[in-house]
């Protein structure tokens, strides 16, 4: 987890800023305007919605396992992102369409380019990830079920989704 903050904090504003096409931009204007400097918006970037209507979509959680376990888009396969466990993927076939999601899409941008290499070869990065998936209203769920609750990374990182959508666990 050190190793992740310490990557987040030193590129966190890696991109100067881009345009970021309607298609991939949320309801929520402070997390555009991060996103715009942080998570590469091109053609391997996904919105909420086309990836909820991708047929026989796999979504990989590339977030640590204390993340996943707070919410995570239903059916979602955990890999993690310190020590990612890529045996979750052995059994899927190399054409399966992976979106690959975290918090916000800086890990999963980074998770997916690892899974192409490793030849997957339809992967596409969750622009705004959970907080994109919870923004176009789509559920989240947890062992027990849908939950209304999201692991925000941290409390700096909660300020880019709004409160009144979730309850922001740190």
């Amino acid at each position: 987890m050190i190793w992740s903050v310490g990557l987040l904090l030193a590129n966190g504003c890696r991109l100067g800023s881009q345009d970021i096409p309607p298609r991939l931009q949320t309801s929520y204007p402070p997390l555009n305007d991060r996103l715009a400097k942080m998570v590469t918006a091109d053609s391997l970037a996904i919105s909420a919605t086309e990836a909820y209507h991708l047929p026989r979509a796999v979504y990989v959680d590339a977030r640590e396992q204390v993340e996943y376990d707070v919410s995570h888009l239903p059916g979602a396969l955990h890999l993690g992102f310190d020590d990612p466990d890529y045996r979750a993927l052995d059994a899927l076939d190399r054409r399966t369409p992976l979106v690959i999601y975290c918090t916000v899409g800086y890990r999963s941008e980074r998770m997916a380019d690892e899974l192409r290499g490793r030849g997957f070869t339809r992967v596409y990065n969750l622009y705004g990830s959970l907080y994109a998936w919870k923004l176009a209203g789509y559920p989240v769920v947890d062992a027990a079920g849908p939950t209304d609750r999201i692991h925000t990374y941290n409390r700096k990182w909660g300020a880019y989704f709004p409160d009144s959508l979730a309850t922001k666990v740190y």
